[in-house]
């Protein structure tokens, strides 16, 4: 299937992290340096912009880089939490619109640039929100999943055509994290692994571990494409009818080994929907579709224990959805 690269979208949207105020590499809680509360979040939107007042502002979500307001029930206003996410935001600023038109999904466009003021001494940005709620909180059942593999899989391949030098040239990073650094990320696994076998969040630690094994230490990383950098289904926004209609969170926003951002095909969606994925995606050889595979099962043993530790139900059904389609694709062969 051919996708619709030429999809122009009219509008943007806001988003936030969702997945809580985690290090994820040691699981403990991030320190924030400054947090915006709802008086202060009214104060900076109010005093910049006038359009906006009277400011309603409601929670909606706190995270690793970030505290983010529903603002006036139409928009998002993210205020970071640390300096790590000044950066990020910056570059966002400059990236998301060059490339939203490109994408046949919605994602988060600045419409307000805030400026250090009342004591906070970071920019802050407001974006449209985004209509639909995170495919985790969804519980997409089997059929959706597998009707989400050829929107999914044409975003991502809009999203990585894009020339990775002029999102370069606009300050986009390279991997600085090693997010597919298997002497790395492998015994983090195994010990997220343990951790969830102690808990009683699973049975067993197996065939993860095996897959584990299986893992080439030699391999390295790509530098080569334009990445999201944590795309999984709490940052993908679907409609009532489980639709896809945004993906939010673009502070991992790099330039890296597309293999990060195709986990998401052998998390979220079971092993059934791999050939309706590559097939509107486009070539994929075998090296990076076994190092997407590795990444999800990394990334499910971090958000899985995470989720865990927080009582956040949405989280953990999810990452346990997709230890289980890893497993079954090994199982399968595919």
């Amino acid at each position: 299937m051919v996708c619709p690269f030429a999809v122009t979208l009219a509008w943007g949207g806001g988003c936030c992290r969702y997945d809580g105020v985690v290090d994820t590499a040691t699981n403990r809680p991030w320190v924030a340096k400054h947090v915006v509360d709802e008086a202060l979040a009214r104060e900076l939107i109010g005093s910049q912009f006038v359009a906006l007042r009277p400011v309603h502002a409601v929670p909606l979500g706190v995270g690793w880089d970030n505290t983010a307001y529903r603002v006036n029930d139409r928009f998002v206003f993210r205020f970071p939490r640390r300096q790590i996410a000044v950066d990020l935001l910056q570059v966002e600023s400059r990236v998301l619109p060059v490339i939203a038109g490109r994408l046949p999904l919605a994602v988060p466009v600045p419409t307000f640039l805030g400026k250090p003021a009342g004591g906070y001494p970071w920019p802050f940005a407001g974006y449209e929100m985004i209509p639909g709620g995170t495919a985790d909180v969804a519980a997409l059942d089997h059929d959706q999943r597998l009707a989400t593999a050829q929107p999914l899989a044409c975003f991502l391949a809009a999203l990585h055509a894009f020339p990775a030098d002029k999102v370069g040239e606009l300050g986009a990073p390279g991997d600085l994290l090693g997010r597919l650094d298997p002497k790395k990320r492998v015994p983090m696994a195994r010990e997220n692994l343990a951790a969830l076998r102690e808990r009683g969040v699973i049975e067993t630690d197996q065939p993860w571990l095996d897959m584990l094994d299986e893992v080439d230490p030699t391999r390295q990383p790509r530098g080569e494409t334009l990445v999201h950098g944590d795309l999984y289904a709490r940052h993908l926004l679907v409609d009532a009818d489980a639709r896809p209609t945004g993906v939010i969170d673009w502070g991992d926003l790099h330039i890296g080994d597309r293999a990060v951002d195709l986990s998401i095909a052998h998390g979220l969606l079971p092993p059934e929907a791999y050939g309706a994925f590559r097939a509107a995606y486009g070539p994929i050889d075998a090296d990076t579709w076994r190092t997407a595979r590795f990444r999800a099962l990394y990334h499910a043993s971090v958000t899985t224990l995470y989720g865990h530790e927080t009582n956040d139900a949405a989280l953990v059904r999810e990452g346990l959805t997709v230890l289980r389609h890893v497993a079954e694709s090994r199982e399968g062969g595919v």
